[in-house]
C-alpha cells in the first residue's frame, strides 16, 4: 500500500469554474501547521446559547505540525501530535492547545530535521549507526516513533493520548501539559495496540494488542482494572493466533459486548518481512503494509468469561478503521462498521495526494465508505471444535457468492463527472441485500476463498426487520452478508457511549467521508434514516454526544442531550477555530463559540468529553 502520483493524480478535466473537482471541500484545513501554542486559555465569542448544564472539557487530539526545520512530513499520520481543549462552564467557553511532548518531537526539534521514521515519512539516515545497531533497534520498543496523535482516553482520573505504537502519554486535562510517558509493552508484553480502547462504565479499560510468541504472533485482549495501579495490574484476558504468521492484521479498534470480545481481522496486514526490510533500508512504515484483496474478513467471537474463541465468521473483503457499535440480541451479535472496499483511503492522506485532490476526479471514489451492519447468528452456528475435521473440503460443489460487498464496490467507483456543484448528487445506489449468485467452481483453498460451498441457501439471521444474511457452509463455517445502514459515507462515528456501548442502540453521529457531500450527520439505525448539518466552508470534526443531566424520576431517551464538535474554516480563515453545539434530537444548532487565534489551527481527529473538568 504505497502512494503513487501517476496512479492517484491523473490529468483530468475540471468540473467547476474555479478549476476544482470538489468545490465543497478544502483540503488545506488538514495541511495547516500550528506555529505557536496557546498555553493560556483564550475567550471566544458566543453565538446563540451554550446550555448552562454543560460543564467539562472537550479534549481533542490530531496532527499539529507538518514541518521540522526545512523538512516536511509526507503523511497526515506523521504530523506532531497537538492537543486542543474547549473548557465549558456556565455558558462560557475557552480554548487552548499544546503539543504532546513526545520523545520523537524532542529528537526532531533538537536536530531540526526528521530523525525518527514515521508511518509515511523516512527519517534522515544516521551514518553513525552500524548494521548491528540497526538489528538491535528492531527488538527495542523505544526505537520507533512515540507520536501519539490519534486519540485521547481516560484511565481512571488520568487522560492519555494514543496511537498504534505501544506508547501513551499522560496529559493534564486542564493545562494540557505532558506529564508522563508509559510504555504498554512493559506491562502487557505487546508490540502494538489499537488507538481505540474501550472504557467500561466502572472505569475498567480494555484494549487489543499484538504480541509475539514462539508459535507466531497473537492478538491479546488486555484488561486494565480500575484502580490506583491500572498498568501494574494489567492482564491478558483473551488470546488468539493471527491468521497468517508473517502477516498479522492491521488493527485500529475492536468490539465488546456483554459476553463477548469481537476481533475483526481484515486482510490489510503488516508484513513481518517488509518490516525487517524497512528497518535495514530506512523505509517508512507504510511500506510494510500488505493488502490481500481476494481474502475474506474474519469475525472472531471470544467469550469474555473464559477467554476462549467461540466462533469465527467469514465475510467478503473490505477495509475498515472504525467500528460504530456492537451488541447482542436474541442469540445474535450485531456489529456496525464503517467499511471501504480497499485501503486506498490511506493513500488519500499523503501530503501530495491531499495537495492535488482538487485536480483528481478519482479522489472521492478512493475515499468512499458506507456504514454496514453485519449480523452473526450464534444459536445455529457450528462451534469451532465440532468442525475441526471439515476445514479442507475441495469437492466440486454448488457455490454461493455474496454480492453485497461486491456490488457496493461497484457503487463506490467514481461517478460520471457532470457540470454540477457536487458529484454527490450524481451517485445512485441500488439495494443489493436480496439476491444470491450461484456458480460452479473448484476451490482448493476453502478457508481463504471468497467463493464458498453452501450447505443450504437458508438465511440463518432471525432478527426481525434485519436484511443482513448468514449462510451455513458445508464445512460448518458461516458466511455473513451485511445490510446498508445509510447512503452517506461515515467516519469517526460516535454513540451515546456511556449508556449504549455494547448494547442495542438507535443513533450514531459521524462526519461524512464523502468529500463531495455535506457533513456531519446523525444516523437512525432503526429506521435507516439520517439528518445532516452543514455550513459553507466550515469543517467540523468528530461529533461527540454529551447526555443531558437526569432529573429526579425522569427517564432519559438515548438522544436526550447535545453533540459537541470542534470546527475550523477553509480559505483564509486559518486563524479561526470554534465549538459547535447541536441538539442531538432535532440536529439543529443551539449555539457556538468562535475563537480568533494568533496562528493557524489544523483540523483534529478524535477526542473525549471530560465531565466536570474545567
Amino acid at each position: 500500500v504505497k502512494y503513487n502520483a501517476k496512479d492517484h493524480d491523473p490529468e483530468s478535466a475540471r468540473i467547476d469554474g474555479n478549476g476544482r473537482c470538489y468545490p465543497n471541500c478544502d483540503s488545506t484545513v488538514w495541511l495547516r501547521s500550528c506555529r505557536q501554542e496557546i498555553i493560556e486559555p483564550i475567550e471566544g465569542h458566543v453565538i446563540g446559547k451554550i446550555p448552562d448544564w454543560i460543564k467539562g472539557s472537550l479534549l481533542r487530539n490530531g496532527p499539529g505540525n507538518w514541518k521540522v526545520g526545512d523538512m516536511s512530513f509526507q503523511h497526515l499520520f506523521d504530523c506532531s501530535a497537538l492537543i486542543h481543549r474547549f473548557a465549558i462552564k456556565n455558558g462560557h467557553v475557552t480554548y487552548q492547545n499544546r503539543f504532546v511532548q513526545t520523545n520523537t518531537l524532542k529528537k526532531n526539534l533538537a536536530a531540526q530535521r526528521i530523525v525518527v521514521t514515521e508511518f509515511g515519512t523516512s527519517s534522515v539516515p544516521d551514518p553513525c549507526h552500524s548494521i548491528f545497531e540497526k538489528v538491535g533497534a528492531i527488538f527495542r520498543a523505544d526505537s520507533g516513533s512515540d507520536n501519539t496523535l490519534i486519540s485521547i482516553y481516560p484511565f481512571g482520573d488520568e487522560f492519555y493520548t494514543f496511537t498504534e505504537a505501544p506508547f501513551i502519554h499522560r496529559i493534564n486535562p486542564r493545562t494540557l501539559a505532558t506529564e508522563d510517558r508509559v510504555c504498554i509493552s512493559d506491562y502487557a508484553g505487546v508490540v502494538n495496540h489499537t488507538s481505540h480502547p474501550h472504557v467500561m462504565p466502572n472505569g475498567t479499560v480494555y484494549n487489543l494488542g499484538m504480541a509475539s510468541r514462539k508459535s507466531g504472533p497473537v492478538y491479546n485482549v488486555i484488561c486494565f482494572p480500575r484502580g490506583d495501579s491500572m498498568f501494574e495490574e494489567a492482564r491478558v484476558v483473551a488470546s488468539i493466533p493471527c491468521r497468517w504468521k508473517l502477516n498479522p492484521s492491521y488493527m485500529h479498534t475492536f468490539g465488546i459486548t456483554e459476553n463477548y470480545f469481537i476481533i475483526v481481522e481484515q486482510p490489510l496486514t503488516v508484513s513481518v518481512m517488509e518490516y525487517l526490510k524497512a528497518h535495514f533500508c530506512n523505509q517508512n512504515l507504510s511500506a510494510c503494509l500488505k493488502w490481500f484483496d481476494n481474502k475474506p474478513v474474519l469475525f472472531h467471537v471470544i467469550d469474555r468469561n473464559t477467554g476462549q474463541l467461540r466462533y469465527t465468521f467469514h465475510s467478503e473483503t473490505f477495509f475498515y478503521l472504525h467500528i460504530i457499535n456492537q451488541y447482542e440480541q436474541d442469540d445474535h451479535i450485531v456489529i456496525d462498521i464503517c467499511c471501504y472496499k480497499d485501503p486506498e483511503m490511506i493513500n488519500c492522506m499523503y501530503l501530495e495526494s491531499m495537495t492535488n485532490m482538487q485536480s483528481n476526479p478519482n479522489y472521492a471514489a478512493l475515499f468512499r465508505s458506507r456504514p454496514l451492519r453485519f449480523v452473526l447468528p450464534l444459536t445455529n452456528s457450528v462451534s469451532l471444535a465440532s468442525r475441526s475435521n471439515k476445514q479442507k473440503s475441495s469437492n466440486r460443489q454448488r457455490l454461493i457468492r455474496s454480492i453485497t460487498l461486491m456490488n457496493i464496490t461497484n457503487r463506490l467507483q467514481q461517478p460520471r463527472i457532470k457540470q454540477s456543484e457536487s458529484q454527490y448528487a450524481d451517485i445512485t445506489f441500488l439495494t443489493t441485500n436480496n439476491k444470491l449468485n450461484y456458480s460452479l467452481t473448484n476451490s482448493d483453498e476453502a478457508e481463504e476463498a471468497t467463493d464458498y460451498n453452501v450447505d443450504s441457501p437458508v438465511n440463518m439471521v432471525g432478527l426481525k426487520k434485519s436484511r443482513a444474511q448468514a449462510f451455513q457452509l458445508t464445512d460448518g463455517r458461516v458466511l455473513v452478508k451485511p445490510e446498508l445502514l445509510c447512503e452517506i459515507g461515515c467516519e469517526t462515528p460516535r454513540i451515546h457511549y456511556e449508556n449504549y456501548l455494547g448494547k442495542p442502540y438507535r443513533y450514531f453521529y459521524a462526519i461524512s467521508s464523502d468529500v463531495d457531500a455535506e457533513n456531519p450527520g446523525t444516523v437512525d439505525v432503526l429506521n435507516k434514516t439520517c439528518k445532516q448539518w452543514c455550513e459553507s466552508d466550515c469543517y467540523p470534526s468528530e461529533p461527540i454526544f454529551v447526555p443531558a443531566p437526569n432529573k429526579s424520576g425522569e427517564i432519559r431517551k438515548e438522544d436526550d442531550g447535545v453533540v459537541l464538535a470542534s470546527m475550523v474554516w477553509g480559505g483564509f480563515n486559518e486563524n479561526k477555530v470554534g465549538l459547535l453545539v447541536l441538539c442531538a434530537r432535532t440536529w439543529t444548532e443551539i449555539g457556538r463559540c468562535v475563537f480568533h487565534t494568533s496562528g493557524p489551527v489544523p483540523k483534529c481527529l478524535h477526542g473525549w468529553f471530560a465531565r466536570d473538568i474545567v
